[in-house]
């Protein structure tokens, strides 16, 4: 491999204007094929397999026109202090503002309160549910004009009227300030470690043109593979972080290069050969991380870890022929200056006892001791971890200045918090010989069953066979009783159905809440193993070592538990919660430990794949285990900090944001990218290399002649490859002890 893409970036070189031109016409093509590419369609948020998402199927089927998985709005009337919202203006402007709202943009239902009997039993509350015929996220701008409208003419009338519900919730977007404080943060990294602004801006340029294109196909192919405009959110952030990563490691090995007295075409062709092999084995981890997305069986991560998947692909393809051909037009200007005047020659590779060597020889000094250090921190970290409960918070979890979180709080004061989150019961009584009495006998048995605060009658669609039955518990949506209660219900539903011939299904917000935490926590063991096992074959082929991939694998469990640990901790215990403005602890979103595993996952074998290279490389080329260890760090030490510093500021930048989900992955990655960088790559995988030494390369003959030789640390351009002036060749020797 080494050999083809040593070849492969010396011809980028060459036609270095051909290869630029083939690039910027393929991303003006795409683009062009965005802009006339019709709009992508509405993939909602469904959860095969589960009972709740079966319920919500079937509700769709017998109540025509009922969009079960519509958007609600709940709004709430608190009447002034000491007066009744039942009676005299407070009422007319309830009913007022029900009424306005009933003839609302893609509204298919306004209840009113004092027909509904939704008013608090001393009088003083009172909330009306608002259906929406399109998906929370979807509604349109007149819609949500007309609610908040609507809302204030409640205000302006005396009464204290707060929303609720998902009417309100925002579509996630692609981009913004985050993507921008980042790629700032980005440039200013890459400019203290490379010296120069034009090496510093190559991986800014290739990123960014790699973003382009992946997101400009998304867009395209939106229609024809049903990709929504929130599938390319994963896509943009990992294209950014690896297409900066990818690139500027080739670059820095061309600078290396370079600094050893190559000629120009030369240093970019065993930048890609050598480096670019790291690039190749890096990003197909990374694919493998996000195509394994598809095994939790989610629709909408199936598509995002896909299209994110595609952004890597053509990452990769960038950084070994875009990159080289760039490098080819900056000639000896990708250096700094004072080492193209000869002032410091050496300095851009790293070379002498810099930074990274002085800290490698300290961890061969005392490797025990930077293990043990290393792997009882993380340990005491990922210690919260034990405790980790999931969930999808709700309104509960929201800041007190937003109107859905006030609106929650109202609920809870004037009703019980279990209005928050009712479940919704539906009795399929098709074939059954009474349905109403089998309808019944479910709101009785039911109304029966501890923690059920109240059970509304049932409601029967137009055929008369199916009902629903609203069930309201006495705690809140996101706690553990309320869980409970749903699995009791559906404990009950076998005997109702050998009862009464008719079949009972949970759902609602809360259950489907509750069947999709469970299906991830369910999903979440398998997708490991599928994952890091693909990934230990991989590093397996690449290190031709059956310990290092072993140690890999290992070191980033232990920084995903200790990020889950840190997590676990200020989300759900609330330690220095108030630093970051989480105002309001719960369960940790149960989507969290799937992204997390999948995000860090391709950025810790980055790192793996980048470092543990150059130390094989110095191993192979005949160098001691140790020597090999700091002839590693002294090159590459530099490159992985600068990556891990990138990727953690732009992931810390989500930690300002108010809402409290963005918070948490903010703080989950960036924690992890950091535990795993510095702690696990940089103190935990020297220390046990120098601790097995030759060892650490062991493969049994067996599975070595079995084993491809791919080369990636470039032998052979070592052995056979032109050197610079007075250097003499040395057999490499062989990587079997």
């Amino acid at each position: 491999m080494a050999t083809f893409l040593y070849r492969l970036g010396r011809w980028a070189f060459d036609r270095r204007k051909a290869v630029t031109l083939i690039w910027v016409a393929v991303l003006a093509v795409a683009g062009v094929l965005a802009a006339k590419a019709p709009a992508a369609p509405d993939d909602g948020f469904a959860m095969p397999g589960t009972e709740a998402q079966r319920a919500f199927d079937l509700m769709n089927e017998r109540f025509p026109g009922g969009h079960a998985d519509g958007a609600q709005a709940r709004l709430v009337f608190v009447a002034p202090g000491g007066q009744k919202i039942t009676a005299g203006p407070a009422k007319e402007a309830v009913e007022r503002t029900v009424a306005e709202l009933a003839h609302a943009e893609q509204v298919t239902g306004a209840v009113d309160p004092f027909r509904a009997g939704t008013v608090s039993q001393d009088g003083s509350t009172a909330y009306a549910t608002v259906s929406y015929a399109a998906k929370a996220g979807k509604l349109s701008e007149g819609a949500t004009t007309a609610l908040e409208q609507a809302a204030q003419h409640g205000r302006d009338a005396g009464l204290e009227v707060e929303i609720g519900g998902t009417a309100l919730m925002a579509e996630p977007e692609a981009g913004g300030s985050s993507e921008a404080i980042g790629m700032a943060l980005s440039a200013v990294v890459l400019v203290i470690t490379f010296g120069s602004l034009l090496a510093a801006g190559l991986p800014l340029l290739t990123a960014l043109l790699g973003v382009g294109l992946g997101m400009a196909l998304i867009t395209a192919l939106g229609s024809a593979l049903g990709l929504s405009a929130t599938t390319g959110t994963l896509a943009m952030m990992l294209g950014l972080a690896v297409g900066i990563d990818y690139a500027m490691f080739i670059v820095s090995r061309h600078r290396a290069e370079l600094a050893e007295g190559r000629e120009l075409r030369e240093a970019a062709g065993r930048a890609v050969g050598t480096a670019g092999s790291a690039v190749v084995f890096a990003g197909l981890t990374v694919v493998i991380a996000l195509a394994g997305l598809s095994v939790v069986d989610v629709p909408m991560l199936t598509k995002m870890g896909l299209a994110a998947a595609g952004t890597v692909v053509i990452a990769v393809l960038v950084a070994l022929t875009l990159v080289p051909a760039l490098l080819g037009f900056l000639g000896h200007r990708v250096l700094p200056r004072k080492v193209r005047k000869g002032a410091a020659k050496g300095t851009a590779a790293g070379g002498g006892e810099n930074g990274g060597a002085r800290w490698a020889r300290f961890v061969l000094r005392r490797p025990l001791a930077v293990l043990l250090g290393g792997v009882i921190g993380l340990g005491v970290l990922a210690a919260p971890a034990l405790d980790l409960r999931m969930g999808l918070p709700g309104d509960e979890s929201k800041p007190t200045s937003t109107t859905q979180r006030r609106a929650y709080d109202l609920l809870s004061e004037g009703f019980g918090p279990g209005f928050n989150g009712p479940l919704t019961l539906l009795v399929d009584a098709k074939g059954a010989p009474d349905p109403k009495a089998a309808a019944d006998a479910v709101a009785k048995t039911v109304s029966g069953l501890p923690g059920v605060a109240a059970v509304a009658p049932p409601v029967f669609n137009p055929a008369g066979d199916t009902a629903l039955v609203n069930a309201v518990p006495k705690t809140g949506p996101a706690e553990e009783a309320t869980k409970d209660l749903v699995t009791a219900i559906r404990g009950h539903a076998d005997g109702l159905k050998a009862g009464t011939g008719a079949t009972v299904l949970v759902s609602g917000t809360t259950a489907m809440n509750i069947d999709v935490s469970q299906k991830l926590t369910d999903a979440l063991p398998v997708y490991l193993a599928v994952v890091v096992g693909l990934a230990v074959l991989l590093l397996l082929l690449v290190f031709r070592s059956v310990l290092v991939p072993l140690k890999a694998a290992l070191g980033f469990l232990l920084s995903v538990a200790a990020a889950l640990g840190a997590v676990v901790a200020v989300f759900q215990w609330g330690w220095l919660a108030s630093l970051i403005g989480v105002e309001q602890t719960g369960p940790v979103m149960s989507m969290m430990p799937i992204f997390l595993v999948g995000v860090v996952f391709g950025l810790a074998m980055d790192y793996e794949v980048f470092l543990v290279t150059r130390i094989r490389e110095g191993f192979v080329h005949g160098e001691s285990p140790d020597e090999a260890i700091v002839t590693g760090f002294r090159h590459n030490a530099r490159v992985v900090t600068a990556a891990a510093f990138i990727m953690i500021a732009v992931f810390a930048g989500f930690i300002g944001m108010s809402e409290p989900m963005i918070k948490m992955m903010g703080l989950g990655l960036a924690a992890a990218v950091a535990f795993d960088a510095f702690v696990v790559r940089m103190a935990i995988v020297p220390a046990v290399l120098a601790l097995l030494g030759r060892r650490a390369w062991w493969l049994p003959r067996r599975l070595d002649r079995v084993l491809p030789d791919v080369d990636v640390e470039g032998s052979r351009l070592h052995a056979a490859g032109p050197a610079p002036a007075g250097e003499r060749q040395r057999e490499p020797e062989p990587a079997r002890v």
